[in-house]
């Protein structure tokens, strides 16, 4: 568990899955980004996908939902699914009923961080519910202008039943910009990975975090500016965002929260030398 000042957070990942290395590194040489993450000898990679549980006050809030529990055996196959369901099992374990949950934030819409924001209704696989029945939704106005309009580049990761649905009952809002949710909870708009990509900043007492999200995919993107994945949409705009995010974090000495990363899920950037390296925090995901 993470404390930042009065807020609570605990790392809960819904699923593992396995990709390849050359999605998750883009333009870095295998030689390279092999060395920080060895892959299988089917290039793949580990990738967890973490989602946030967090208490502020009597506010009780979810970032990012995972791939939750609509995918086909296609589907399934195409992301190397292992252990999933790890969001709703993280609550269970907490105590926490999915219909106690005020807020769920939708960093972005791409399919592993959203597909939980929905279940089927029934096994006819027609319908749709949310999973948090008595929260509000939020994204980026931007984000799902995006993903209602999506392109050759993107379709393969935007699903309207994921988010659609939300917006049309009203259980979704959309958001124009950074805005503060709950007291010290914070959407920043981190665009490079989509334009409407966003990061959730947290402060209180004085302390800082941050849930950067595909901002930095693993730890080893924060941390090295030229380094980012294939799925970026616009990469050169991801270097400059994180060229902003790393100067606040070394200012406020925030600890800092990874999607994807499963061996420094949480680090602090610190200087080292004429650069920077990130110091892992022995902070885990609920269970590992």
């Amino acid at each position: 568990m993470l404390t930042v000042g009065d807020i609570r957070i605990i790392l809960l990942n819904d699923v593992m899955t396995y990709v390849d290395g050359g999605g998750a590194f883009g333009l870095v040489p295998r030689k390279l980004w092999a060395r920080v993450l060895p892959p299988d000898d089917d290039n793949l990679v580990p990738m967890c996908q973490t989602c946030l549980y967090v208490e502020v006050g009597n506010t009780r809030i979810i970032v990012d939902t995972g791939l939750g529990d609509k995918l086909d055996d296609k589907q399934r196959r195409f992301w190397n699914v292992r252990n999933d369901g790890g969001l709703l099992r993280g609550l269970q374990v907490l105590g926490v009923s999915p219909s106690e949950i005020d807020l769920v934030i939708d960093t972005h819409l791409h399919a592993d961080h959203c597909s939980g924001n929905t279940t089927w209704v029934d096994e006819s696989h027609t319908r749709v519910r949310a999973v948090f029945s008595n929260a509000q939704y939020v994204v980026q106005a931007r984000e799902y202008e995006d993903a209602m309009r999506p392109n050759e580049r993107t379709r393969a990761t935007y699903f309207p039943i994921n988010y659609q649905p939300l917006v049309e009952t009203g259980q979704m809002r959309l958001l124009e910009g950074d805005e503060e949710l709950a007291p010290g909870v914070w959407s920043m708009v981190t665009p490079g990975h989509t334009p409407g990509h966003m990061s959730v900043r947290f402060t209180s007492g004085g302390q800082a975090a941050a849930f950067v999200c595909d901002l930095a995919t693993y730890a080893v993107h924060f941390e090295r500016l030229g380094w980012m994945t294939a799925y970026d949409v616009e990469p050169l705009r991801t270097l400059e965002t994180k060229r902003l995010w790393q100067a606040w974090a070394l200012e406020t000495n925030a600890t800092l929260i990874f999607p994807h990363d499963s061996v420094r899920p949480v680090a602090r950037l610190v200087h080292a030398g004429e650069g920077v390296t990130l110091e892992a925090l022995p902070i885990r995901h609920l269970g590992a």
